[in-house]
């Protein structure tokens, strides 16, 4: 196995780790999770199963909506939606609620970078975007319509049924929703590998599937070139 792939292999897992974990700071701080926790946590209160699990259970059903809109799983889009609820659940059985401000706002905090850097990590390994932003980029491409709407639709969807559902909804939400983008661009830099394409910011998970560990050709410049496609942000 080549250095570059045991690179690629580790980023992979290593952030889908820490993404699971800090998804389980962010419930144990209880100001508030990112808007598809809010979805899991919502659905876990009422049917008695455990956040992880029903992470899973949603990330397989989200897969099966990619059938129809004609997206095609990778490696990390399959790990990812087992991974990530196993981690999840592993933290919560080991680490307790906490309460009190003193304690709840470092702890979001550093749910918070936690989350930013695991993005940063799988996204760069370049193993194929999670579930839900295969949805997500999916719909962009059948509908037309903007990475940003199609986004900021989903979210709101998932967002709001999660609260009516039981899902904590906070400060924590609106501190994730702000910082995840420039977290993610950051730690998408910082953890590019050499030789790979550079990699967009994706979701819980995320990225649009590609595995290109070469250098793009250089453009056509005797044409006039589009305008840069908008990053995609994770969550």
């Amino acid at each position: 196995m080549s250095t570059h792939l045991t690179r690629r292999l580790v980023q992979l897992y290593a952030g889908l780790a820490l993404y699971g974990i800090s998804s389980g700071l962010l419930v144990r701080a209880g100001l508030g999770l990112e808007p598809w926790g809010v979805l899991h946590q919502g659905l876990a209160v009422r049917t008695g199963l455990s956040i992880g699990v029903v992470s899973i259970i949603v990330g397989a059903a989200v897969l099966l909506l990619w059938i129809p809109l004609r997206q095609r799983p990778g490696l990390g889009t399959v790990s990812n939606v087992f991974a990530i609820g196993v981690f999840m659940d592993g933290t919560l059985a080991v680490v307790p609620d906490v309460h009190g401000p003193l304690a709840q706002v470092p702890l979001t905090l550093a749910a918070i970078v936690c989350n930013g850097a695991a993005t940063g990590l799988y996204i760069s390994a370049r193993f194929g975007p999670g579930p839900r932003d295969g949805l997500m980029t999916g719909l962009h491409r059948v509908t037309g319509r903007s990475i940003r709407l199609v986004r900021t639709l989903l979210e709101v969807v998932v967002v709001g049924s999660g609260f009516l559902l039981g899902g904590t909804l906070g400060i924590g939400t609106v501190l994730y929703a702000l910082a995840i983008g420039p977290l993610a661009q950051l730690f998408l830099r910082l953890f590019a590998i050499p030789g790979a394409a550079p990699a967009p910011a994706g979701d819980a998970g995320d990225a649009p599937a590609t595995t290109a560990t070469s250098p793009a050709p250089a453009p056509d410049t005797s044409a006039p070139q589009p305008p840069p496609a908008r990053a995609i942000l994770p969550g």
